[in-house]
């Protein structure tokens, strides 16, 4: 932690990202859940086609990466002081 500490040193965030940080992780929080209850609904319909279903848990799977990706992208913005 030290050698990390020394490489890039951790800055200490003011009260506005803080609450950016807070509203990025509320939004992609929301777009995940609302993809997941949409395709493990598509998966629940697709009980009997295994290739079907196999299909939409990768797809569940890329689209919750996807979003997990640009959630930290953003983040690491605010954390930068770069526009959000």
């Amino acid at each position: 932690m030290s050698r990390l500490e020394k490489s890039e040193p951790s800055r200490a965030l003011n009260e506005e990202q803080k609450k950016a940080l807070a509203e990025i992780d509320s939004e992609y929080e929301a777009r995940i859940a609302e993809r997941k209850i949409f395709l493990e609904g598509e998966i629940a319909k697709a009980l009997g086609d295994e290739h079907l279903s196999h299909d939409l848990r990768r797809q569940l799977a890329g689209e919750i990466a996807a979003l997990e990706e640009k959630r930290e992208l953003k983040k690491e913005k605010v954390r930068t002081g770069s526009v959000a």
